[in-house]
């Protein structure tokens, strides 16, 4: 059998090498996941290391979330790869490439206009993608997040989401990808260079503007209002000289519960946003468990009239602080810098390769290219297949890495007198994100680029190593 493959002309045996190495890893991944499952049906006690931080019932509601959720992926993670593969057997690539040239026929331009097609070609590529992509997004939003308590979407606001997603996307990806291959074409030797650095610039653009013009398109910021979280937040800051200008509530609760924060900005001018359903104090979600004057008794049984939540979602002000202490730590430790600097070597790396690759004619032919070599059919094939192992083993170093950060930044928020708050803290967020704290031990290594629960409350004191 091997014999036989070695047998065959260079470019099937490309094929067959980047469609054999796209199922080993779906199947490992698989391996991984169907471990993860055993864990959480096997799994039904709070252990005993667990029961002063874990009730029961959100012990089990998060086990009951998690194994939906591994579910969702396993059947999801199994049709994305038969789709791959089918389009790789029928030729789906050159099949709707030549569909970009007949639309470029019809507008009176022919193959010369070779930019043109590839934006055509990007354009229903990511049409499709979309469109066999919903039916997954809205069951995971209404069916899977609805059940367990998290989607707070609408149908109508959902769709016009999806939408503005789309365009918005459209509206970055056809310019970049066009002036790309255009760099590509007139670069000379050293194309590869110049393609770096323009991704490198697009790259810190749409970090710099993202917060400030691309999410508002999206969800609502709002300055914190002026009140003692805002006054800590800012001596905090000043207390590591860390530059921040601004502090955003983000109005994230329309569109699901979990929680999250995160600061971005460069050089002197830091912004840090809370989303509204990490404060306790701020959240829209508590607001219905108030205590309301007692009304008239009604037969409405609107959704505005079901039961209203009994505990508190978020944290208060000082697991707040302690929160942000581990985000400053990550940026007093220089990760964020370390992570750039990481991800433009790796990058500078595949266009060098990509410009050593992109001559080989028997890389197009493999996947149906027979009398042409289309730049960003290049680009897809060597980036996306030829990389594939390469992008498998850096993926699995990084999430290593990423792990060691979250470690390190956790001890900078104990350094800082906040380890109590940052337990307290961690745990409510496990709670309210009905996250598991028992993993597989190769599941865990795998994929959590966070450490799991019980190891950084171990890391932090809070739970007496064996």
């Amino acid at each position: 059998m091997v014999e036989g493959i070695f047998d065959l002309p260079v470019e099937k045996q490309i094929f067959y090498a980047v469609l054999g190495f796209s199922w080993t890893v779906y199947l490992w991944e698989a391996y991984l996941s169907y471990r993860q499952r055993r864990t959480y049906r096997s799994t039904t006690q709070v252990p005993q290391e667990l029961l002063k931080i874990m009730d029961s019932e959100t012990f089990e509601k998060s086990r009951l979330y998690q194994l939906d959720k591994s579910n969702f992926s396993f059947w999801s993670g199994l049709y994305s790869e038969t789709e791959g593969t089918l389009i790789l057997l029928l030729g789906g690539i050159p099949f709707l490439w030549d569909a970009a040239g007949s639309v470029m026929i019809r507008t009176g331009l022919g193959s010369e206009y070779e930019i043109t097609q590839s934006l055509v070609f990007l354009t229903l590529a990511t049409l499709f993608s979309a469109f066999t992509g919903l039916p997954w997004s809205v069951y995971n939003t209404f069916i899977i997040e609805e059940k367990h308590g998290f989607n707070q979407q609408t149908l109508g606001f959902f769709v016009k989401d999806t939408v503005k997603k789309f365009i918005v996307t459209q509206c970055i990806l056809l310019p970049v990808t066009s002036l790309l291959l255009y760099i590509i074409k007139i670069g000379g030797d050293y194309f590869f260079i110049y393609a770096w650095l323009f991704t490198l610039a697009v790259s810190l653009v749409l970090v710099t503007i993202y917060a400030d013009y691309i999410a508002p398109l999206f969800d609502k910021f709002a300055p914190l209002p002026e009140g003692e979280l805002k006054t800590d937040i800012e001596d905090m800051s000043k207390s590591i000289s860390f530059p921040l200008t601004k502090v955003y509530v983000v109005e994230g609760s329309k569109r699901s519960s979990h929680s999250n924060a995160y600061f971005y900005g460069f050089f002197k001018n830091k912004r840090i946003v809370l989303f509204d359903t990490l404060l306790e104090d701020y959240s829209p979600l508590n607001k219905s468990g108030e205590p309301q004057p007692e009304q008239p008794k009604s037969e409405d049984t609107s959704d505005e009239s079901k039961a209203k939540p009994k505990n508190k979602k978020g944290c208060n002000n000082s697991e707040i602080l302690a929160v942000l202490g581990h985000e400053l730590g990550h940026w007093k430790l220089g990760h964020m810098v370390k992570n750039i600097v990481i991800s433009q070597m790796n990058s500078f790396l595949c266009f060098s390769l990509f410009a050593l690759l992109i001559g080989r004619k028997e890389l197009f032919v493999a996947f149906g290219f027979n009398d042409s070599q289309p730049t960003l059919i290049g680009l897809m094939i060597i980036f996306q297949f030829i990389f594939s192992p390469y992008n498998e083993v850096l993926s699995f170093c990084l999430t290593v890495l990423s792990r060691r950060f979250e470690f390190q930044a956790d001890a900078f928020a104990r350094g800082m007198g906040k380890a109590s708050e940052l337990c307290s803290a961690l745990i409510k967020l496990n709670k309210d994100n009905l996250g598991f704290p028992v993993a597989d031990w190769l599941f865990s290594m795998w994929h959590y680029s966070h450490p799991p629960l019980l190891e950084r409350l171990r890391a932090l004191g809070s739970i007496k190593q064996d």
